[in-house]
Formats: structure tokens, C-alpha cells, sequence
């Protein structure tokens, strides 16, 4: 009967209206306001410090707390929304976000603001591993899954600099209250359209394995604590040592608590296949190589050569518009070249536009130095992150989905902090060497250069592991 409910399955008792379109644009807009998330604060930094009377080691925290939730829950989120309801769990989770960003562009003290950041992180982890997931369930048709796949790698990737665009639009025209006060609309619109067009697929009841969810989830905010006091304080500070091995041993449990569990929090035969186990490490390292463009090149612009919070922004508008039209041809390329061709060319393109960065110096202009290196980092990262998206997402099965993209996020996060945490102390360990006798532009530039240097090295491993992917003939 129309609008009848099949308990077993789980499914909702009034199902929305198939909108393939519509229900897209949601899922990418979710997407889209996540991953903006991570950037679009940074260039309102300072003026949120001289607002609100942040310190300069408490002004990390209002970009720390988010990715510290965030990546902390992002596994438990997954799995939540396989047994919860994945559109249940994005309407959630969309909701939570929405409103503690309109709670954080009210604040009126560091505390407040903080308070929010944390809030908003949970609610990102609640709604991402679903977005990607609903993808999967909405988009059954093979070219349409792989089409929307890569739109929302594009999304991703392209998320990072669009991040800086906006905020150094939002901060330099209107204030940086508006930086968070822009998730409300986009919000608002995501679960008007999912409420009225995504479907819920259907659940699967199982017991949550709570033990798995406290280890896993205590493992993961341990690691990423440590790679963030790591960033701050080094690599020799007691805390950043005991939240690391600490961590680490959390994590071994959770793997033992995993393998012994029959409705596993994260199911172990997600790494069996040899291709998505690769897509899943590159997930790691390939972030953790771009990271170092965005935090060093947005220093470099402002303390360097002067640029204001707009042209810094703009800046990255070439490499942003690469990875978004690379994404759009992955549903062409993919099929007749496999993934092993395209994540290796993605990831030496990706890499050499780092190393080019290693020959930066206080002079180099922006046409002749940058430029070169964000086109290559933008076709890069636009053919070396959408076939892992559709390698993982399209060879898991639908009980798996959650899962699997709670898995994918959770790399991409924790690769993207441990790589900051590396560069940084890099960065740090050369400026200090280069001190003496050097002008402090100079001195900036000395660590930028180390860092990149240390960044090239972890995009050879993602070569390396993009080597190990199987040869697949081209589709037919």
C-alpha cells in the first residue's frame, strides 16, 4: 500500500517525492558548509583575537575544538546513521550545526565562541558520514553514482580554498560574525530539500557497539589532540606524547573490540579489498600533503607580500575552479583508464606542485612562482581524490555505507591534522635555526620551504601507495 511502513526494513512512513536533483544539491551543500568550515575561519582569525581578547596559544582553539569533535565522533556518526536512519541523522546533525553557528556568531566572549565550535563539530559528525552514504543509496544507476561521487569530491577538495574565498570576502566586507552566520541559510536550505526529497533507505537494526564506539572515539580524539599539541608545543611536551600513545593504544583495542564484535561500530572487512584499502590510505596522506598549501601560502601572501583577507582568498580561485572542473570529468576518465592511472597522475601532479614550492623565496612573484604550483595542485587533487571516493563508496555493501564514509572522513580529517602537525614542527624547528642574522620575512620563508620539503616527502608515499592499486581493464 502507498505510504505503508515495513518495519523491518525501517524505512519512514512517508517516503519524499524521488527528486535525484534536488536531493543532490542537499547532499553537496552539506557537503560544501562542512568542509568550508575548515577553512573559511582562518582568515577571520586575527580579527576574532582583537574582538573577543583571545591569547595567541587560545586563539588555536577556535579552529582546534571543531576538528577535535569532529574528528573524534566522525566513526560513531557513520555507524549511527546505518542504524538510526542516514536522513534522520543529516536532518539531525544539519540542525545541530545551523544553530550552534548562529550561537557562535552572537558571541560575546572566547569561552562562548569556543562553546559553539564544539557543538558544531558534533553536529558535523553526525551529518557527514550520512551525506556520503545517502549518495550512494540515492544514486543506484552505476554513471550517475559515479557522477555524483565525483561531484562531491570536487566539493570536497574544492571546499578548502573556496573556504579562504569566502572568508576573506565575509570578513573584509562585513565582519567575521558573518563567517558563521553564512551556515544558516545554507542550512536551512539543505534540510528543506532533504526533508522534502531525500529518501530514507532502509535501516538495519542492530545493537550499537558501544564499547567499539568508546574506544574508537577516544582513540581518534586522542591522536588528533596530540597531533594538535604537537603543532603548538612539539614533539618532545609530555601531554603530546601521552595523548599519542595513549591514543595509539586506544585504537589497538578498538580494532580487538572489533574483530571479536558481531555488529561492529567499524566492520574490519571494509579493508579486505586491496583497492579500497589504498583509497583509504591515500585518504590519509594526500591531505596531509595538500594541508601544507593552505596554512603556509595564506602566511606567506599577508606577511610576505601584503596581501589583504580578499586577494589572499582569491588567490586560490584558480586551483579551486581546477579541481572542480577535474571532478566533472572523472565520470569519463574513470571508466576508461581505472583508478590506478588517475590516483598515480593525481598524485604526482599534486606533489610537484609542492615541489615547486620548495624554491620559494621572499621575492618570488605571484604569476611566475604560485601560480604554477596551485594549477598543478588543482589538476592534482581534482584526478587523485574522486576515484578513492567512488573506489570505496561504490564497492562497500549498503548495510556498510555509513560505515564506509565515516571511515573515509575520518582519514581525510585525521590526515589533514597529523600533516599540519609534521609541517608545522618542521616549520618551527627550521625558523628557529634560521633566527640569526635574517629578516624576519626571510626567516618565514626558511621554515615555509623546510615544511614544503617535508610535505613532498609525504606525497612520494601517496605516489608509492597509489602504485599498489590493481590494474583494471577499461569498462566496455
Amino acid at each position: 500500500m502507498p505510504g505503508s511502513t515495513l518495519l523491518s526494513s525501517g524505512a519512514t512512513a512517508a517516503q519524499p517525492r524521488p527528486r535525484p536533483g534536488l536531493a543532490l544539491t542537499a547532499l553537496l551543500t552539506c557537503q560544501l558548509m562542512i568542509i568550508l568550515d575548515a577553512t573559511v575561519m582562518n582568515v577571520a582569525l586575527p580579527r576574532i583575537r582583537d574582538d573577543l581578547g583571545f591569547s595567541a596559544t587560545g586563539l588555536s582553539w577556535v579552529m582546534n575544538s571543531y576538528t577535535l569533535v569532529f574528528g573524534g565522533l566522525l566513526l560513531l556518526g557513520g555507524r549511527a546513521g546505518d542504524l538510526l536512519g542516514r536522513r534522520r541523522l543529516l536532518i539531525a546533525g544539519v540542525t545541530v550545526f545551523t544553530v550552534a553557528s548562529l550561537a557562535g556568531g552572537f558571541a560575546d566572549s572566547s569561552a562562548t565562541l569556543v562553546a559553539a565550535r564544539v557543538v558544531q563539530g558534533l553536529g558535523a559528525a553526525m551529518a557527514g558520514p550520512s551525506t556520503l552514504a545517502l549518495l550512494v543509496t540515492t544514486f543506484s544507476e552505476q554513471r550517475a553514482r559515479m557522477r555524483a561521487l565525483a561531484l562531491f569530491s570536487g566539493m570536497a577538495s574544492a571546499g578548502f580554498a573556496l573556504g579562504l574565498i569566502l572568508g576573506g570576502v565575509l570578513t573584509e566586507w562585513l565582519s567575521w560574525r558573518s563567517v558563521l552566520f553564512i551556515n544558516v541559510p545554507l542550512g536551512a536550505l539543505i534540510v528543506a530539500l532533504a526533508v522534502r526529497h531525500v529518501r530514507e533507505p532502509a535501516r538495519h537494526p542492530a545493537r550499537l557497539d558501544l564499547l567499539g564506539a568508546a574506544t574508537g572515539s577516544a582513540g581518534i580524539a586522542a591522536l588528533v589532540y596530540g597531533f594538535i599539541r604537537a603543532a603548538s608545543d612539539g614533539w618532545r611536551d609530555g601531554y603530546t606524547a601521552g595523548s599519542l600513545v595513549a591514543g595509539v593504544l586506544l585504537l589497538v583495542t578498538f580494532v580487538v573490540v572489533e574483530a571479536r564484535t558481531a555488529a561492529p561500530l567499524l566492520p574490519l572487512r571494509l579493508f579486505a579489498d586491496r583497492n579500497r584499502a589504498a583509497a583509504f590510505v591515500n585518504f590519509l596522506l594526500g591531505p596531509a600533503t595538500g594541508m601544507s598549501m593552505f596554512f603556509f601560502l595564506t602566511q606567506y601572501l599577508q606577511d610576505v607580500h601584503g596581501y589583504g583577507a580578499l586577494a589572499t582568498g582569491l588567490a586560490f580561485l584558480p586551483m579551486a575552479v581546477l579541481v572542480f572542473a577535474m571532478s566533472r570529468l572523472i565520470p569519463v576518465l574513470l571508466p576508461r583508464f581505472g583508478p590506478k592511472p588517475m590516483a598515480v597522475t593525481g598524485t604526482l601532479l599534486m606533489t610537484s606542485g609542492v615541489a615547486l614550492l620548495t624554491r620559494l623565496g621572499v621575492d618570488t612573484g605571484f604569476a611566475a612562482g604560485l601560480l604554477p604550483s596551485m594549477l598543478l595542485m588543482g589538476v592534482g587533487m581534482g584526478l587523485a581524490f574522486a576515484p578513492l571516493n567512488v573506489v570505496i563508496m561504490t564497492s562497500v555493501p549498503p548495510a556498510d555505507a555509513g560505515a564506509a564514509g565515516g571511515v573515509l572522513q575520518t582519514m581525510q580529517q585525521a590526515g589533514a591534522t597529523l600533516g599540519l602537525a609534521i609541517l608545522v614542527t618542521v616549520f618551527g624547528a627550521a625558523t628557529r635555526d634560521a633566527a640569526d642574522g635574517a629578516t624576519p620575512e626571510q626567516v618565514l620563508v626558511t621554515g615555509m620551504t623546510h615544511a614544503f620539503v617535508a610535505s613532498v616527502a609525504i606525497g612520494t608515499a601517496a605516489v608509492l601507495v597509489a602504485l599498489t592499486f590493481r590494474r583494471e581493464p577499461p569498462a566496455a
